[in-house]
């Protein structure tokens, strides 16, 4: 059989990464990072949309060809799930005969549902990104953090340029990305740069996100607040960007604001340190493991008065902002090394194989 990323070869094919989601998510963008670099060292091919180069792309047709082979170097084909829905799959492959061994990695900091629950005790083995996502499983698991792209997501040259090359109104930027909806606080931001925009006419807030049938309600409600404040032209709500093109929205803000209420690990974290921006974080998701006092500021989820409180020193003194940012971008590179992470992954890979 041809052997080009688009037809690989079943013997050739030790892990199978299932994206079961047609929309864009964070999932989507960690295992997109993370699936070339598991490819160097091993056979990967990538069921669903958004496959990234240099990752051999699964057909159907092609998965269920997989019972009638066995992988070449190992006993095991792997299947890593990062959702219920591929515990599912993986786990009915698993009865129906296929030779995987099913790995599911968990980023939840919170009880689980029994389903969850009953699904990850059945899987081979488990990855928590981070000790608090390992402290609700209720069996073993390996903690491998999430690491970040260094190069994607890097400073840019000039950023004033840069924000400037946005054709927005001021100097600065401050941001807040994800999906507008309550969960990811967006309310909270919208609140703070409400009150303090007022104030800082150098700033012009950005919010980056897809607003899905559910929350378009509750983002109306955040555009009427804006436009009441009379800052329309300076809270701007841009929507969901092709992912190609976030990597220069992060090299255009100054101050990031992470505003969740509830998070898994927030990747977002990592990709706006590892652009130089200066960081303002509820403590959600791996936040208190990931931001200290020397690039950015930690403040009580769900708390607009403190997110204000926190984000108004750094409005003022954009200088401040700009060498907390530079600050994050070495600590980004230093302890956030995305290769580390596939790394991490391969070792669990590995004592699958070998036990």
């Amino acid at each position: 059989m041809d052997r080009t990323p688009d037809h690989p070869a079943p013997d050739d094919l030790d892990v199978i990464v299932p994206n079961f989601n047609w929309r864009y998510s964070g999932v989507t963008a960690t295992n997109r990072v993370i699936a070339p670099l598991l490819a160097r060292s091993c056979g990967v091919g990538w069921l669903g949309p958004h496959r990234p180069e240099g990752v051999a792309r699964l057909t159907l047709g092609a998965l269920i060809r997989l019972r009638r082979t066995a992988p070449r170097r190992h006993r095991l084909r792997i299947w890593h799930a990062r959702r219920n829905v591929e515990m599912i799959g993986g786990l009915l492959l698993k009865w129906l005969g296929f030779r995987f061994a099913v790995i599911f990695t968990s980023a939840g900091q919170r009880r689980h549902t029994w389903i969850t629950r009953h699904l990850i005790g059945r899987m081979d083995a488990v990855i928590a990104s981070s000790e608090a996502a390992a402290s609700y499983l209720e069996r073993a698991a390996t903690v491998v953090t999430h690491g970040v792209d260094a190069e994607r997501y890097a400073p840019p040259a000039d950023r004033p340029a840069a924000f400037a090359a946005s054709g927005l109104p001021g100097k600065y930027g401050i941001g807040a990305f994800g999906r507008v909806r309550p969960q990811k606080g967006t309310d909270l931001f919208v609140e703070a740069m409400c009150r303090l925009l007022p104030k800082y006419p150098d700033f012009t807030a950005i919010v980056i996100g897809r607003v899905t049938a559910e929350n378009q309600a509750f983002a109306e409600r955040l555009r009427a607040r804006v436009r009441a404040a009379g800052l329309a032209d300076r809270v701007r709500f841009l929507g969901e960007l092709p992912v190609e093109e976030v990597p220069r929205w992060f090299q255009r803000i100054t101050i990031y604001a992470f505003t969740s209420r509830v998070e898994g690990f927030g990747l977002t974290l990592l990709e706006a340190m590892a652009s130089g921006a200066a960081l303002v974080a509820a403590r959600a998701g791996a936040a208190e493991s990931v931001v200290d006092d020397e690039f950015g500021v930690l403040v009580p989820p769900g708390d607009a008065d403190a997110l204000a409180a926190a984000l108004e020193p750094l409005l003022r003194d954009p200088a401040r902002a700009a060498e907390m940012g530079r600050r994050a971008r070495a600590r980004a590179v230093a302890a956030f090394s995305v290769a580390a992470e596939a790394e991490g992954i391969l070792a669990v890979y590995r004592r699958v194989w070998g036990g």
